[in-house]
């Protein structure tokens, strides 16, 4: 939560300790839309109900009694001034800023501020990514991927323990499908010389010809029950197919700056879906339609869910159901969350419903988090009809078009590619993530690649910004986290020196950086710290521009530059938790 707000919360809580308590108080608390009507908003809707009484006549009252003199300051040493004024049903506070400016900034300065242990013994295994064998990793892979890498680094900075899985799609009828292909035109030459290339055009050629030739699904099939029955050289040729790609993609997450825990791809789970398969049939829960096993699942509003084809192969659903029992089982999670394109709600809908029906605690620990599509310039990706964008290619022009902006601004940067490279990738994920993960994106580099407005590289600069000023003021960032401010410009020396609007505005906003990370965890939502951190660099952009901060006054430069400080340390945490680098000069 907001550091003001709780503090607001404590100091009120005497006040109204026969009605609320603290955390009920934390809860109804706002920040006011316009800081002339104060730092923090009590309503006093909640009250009135209890105390039978107008909202407005209960403002009122509190504000007198407030204004009285009776405010104390539990819990944060000596009482400090706080101004309180009704606003019809509002309790309008005001902080004394020279008294609360260096109690606001002294946790700023802490470099694990934000973090908190509010999951603590709990472990999440997060599915992300998840690209399929023999196919490129075009930019549809993205979302997945940096949605997926930002979560698990913001559940990781909440104390929870986490687990990525990267399920890698390296089993189904798609292989039937590529098989077929390549006996009948692959080239081996080729597919050597450059293997995800070669391999998409056997799997669009495939499906140019089965429209011609609707045969060839029969016979792909065929090559898929081969492969699940171990087939030879359908076993040689699969495994082929699997180590070059997982060399690519290797080299993608590299870049990406990605990592997992666990790579296992549906495969691993091939010797675990009999036990599924068995476990359905004791209990009942299968079906035969047209020749295939279901489950019927009519009574939760949903078509039945196909567990073995016709010929007695697997599908998706069977490997997801095999796949969730193990990770709550055999890998001991207590959440189950899968970073999913929205596509894919009913698979996942059919499949918890299913572990539900089966009686497995498994259904109510898994969690689906879909997201929308990414277009580029309009254009949906599919990879059957060839039309894909292949990620390395965009991050290369990006990584490009940053370069030639970075020389242009500062064309004397000692380590000028590393930067391009940090900035470039950057504001191709901080244009992703800024949005709501739901909508449909219309990517466009240009305009992620601004170094001003709603980008990546705004963020990134800002930061670099108040790097600077550091460096010229001549105070480092590991110098200034954790300092005492009970020296020689403490309590209200300090405070003094940051009283100006500017200052204060972006002291109260940095104070709620916990609680952006708790609201990114409640809703599953990197947008939520990545709003954050753009409102940040603006508010600290304000500062920068209405207050100088390396003045002829010690104590002045020296007070302002730790809120350079404390605005660098943000900005770099958050960044960090989303998959961004922050280098200290652009």
């Amino acid at each position: 939560m907001n550091l003001l707000l709780q503090w607001a919360a404590v100091q009120l809580q005497p006040y109204v300790s026969d009605a609320m308590t603290h955390d009920e108080i934390a809860q109804v608390l706002e920040l006011p839309p316009n800081p002339e009507l104060g730092d923090a908003a009590f309503p006093c809707f909640a009250l009135s109900r209890q105390w039978k009484r107008p909202p407005a006549a209960i403002a009122a009252e509190l504000a007198e009694r407030i204004s009285a003199g009776a405010w104390t300051g539990t819990g944060l040493g000596a009482a400090s001034t706080v101004r309180a004024v009704a606003n019809g049903p509002y309790l309008n506070l005001f902080f004394e800023r020279d008294e609360w400016a260096p109690k606001l900034l002294a946790p700023l300065l802490l470099s694990e501020f934000g973090h908190s242990q509010d999951g603590a013994g709990q472990r999440v295994i997060l599915d992300m990514s998840s690209p399929n064998i023999a196919k490129p990793f075009g930019v549809g892979h993205l979302r997945s991927t940096m949605i997926g890498n930002a979560l698990a680094q913001l559940y990781r900075a909440s104390g929870y323990e986490v687990v990525t899985v990267n399920h890698i799609g390296d089993w189904g009828t798609q292989f039937g499908k590529l098989l077929e292909a390549y006996t009948r035109w692959g080239d081996e030459a080729k597919l050597k010389e450059e293997p995800i290339r070669e391999s998409l055009r056997l799997y669009v050629k495939f499906h140019e010809e089965a429209e011609k030739d609707p045969s060839l699904e029969d016979k792909a099939r065929h090559w898929f029950w081969k492969l699940e029955n171990g087939d030879e050289e359908a076993q040689r040729l699969w495994r082929y197919f699997v180590s070059f790609s997982m060399e690519e993609f290797d080299r993608v997450y590299a870049r990406l700056g990605v990592q997992f825990d666990h790579t296992l791809g549906e495969s691993f789970y091939n010797d675990k879906m009999e036990a599924v398969v068995s476990r359905l049939r004791e209990l009942g829960l299968l079906d035969e339609s047209d020749g295939a096993q279901v489950v019927r699942l009519e009574e939760e509003g949903l078509p039945p869910c196909l567990i073995l084809k016709s010929d007695g192969t697997t599908i998706y659903p069977t490997r997801d159901l095999a796949t969730a029992l193990y990770r709550k089982k055999e890998m001991g999670g207590d959440l189950l969350l899968y970073v999913v394109g929205g596509e894919q709600k009913l698979h996942f809908q059919q499949v918890f419903a299913v572990l539900k029906r089966m009686g497995e605690e498994t259904s109510d620990a898994c969690r689906h988090l879909p997201f929308g599509l990414m277009k580029f310039g309009g254009r949906k990706m599919s990879t059957r009809k060839g039309q894909v964008i292949f990620l390395d290619e965009v991050l290369d022009e990006a990584v490009s078009k940053a370069a030639a902006i970075i020389a242009e601004k500062n064309p004397d940067l000692a380590d000028a590619k590393e930067t391009a490279e940090a900035v470039g990738i950057g504001a191709i994920v901080f244009g992703d993530l800024l949005h709501h993960r739901m909508l449909e994106i219309d990517f466009s580099l240009d305009e992620a690649l601004r170094f001003e407005g709603e980008t990546g590289p705004y963020v990134q600069y800002t930061a670099a910004r108040a790097f600077k000023l550091l460096d010229k003021g001549g105070l480092s960032l590991a110098e200034a986290e954790g300092r005492s401010l009970s020296g020689a410009i403490g309590g209200s020396g300090l405070g003094r020196h940051l009283g100006g609007a500017a200052a204060w505005e972006c002291l109260k906003l940095l104070a709620a950086y916990p609680e952006a990370i708790a609201g990114a965890i409640r809703q599953n939502e990197p947008a939520v710290v990545a709003r954050f951190l753009l409102d940040a660099a603006k508010r600290f952009n304000r500062f920068y521009h209405q207050e100088r901060i390396l003045t002829d006054n010690i104590e002045e430069t020296e007070a302002r530059l730790l809120l350079a400080a404390a605005v660098a340390g943000v900005l770099r945490s958050g960044l960090g938790l989303l998959g961004l680098r922050t280098p200290e000069q652009i």
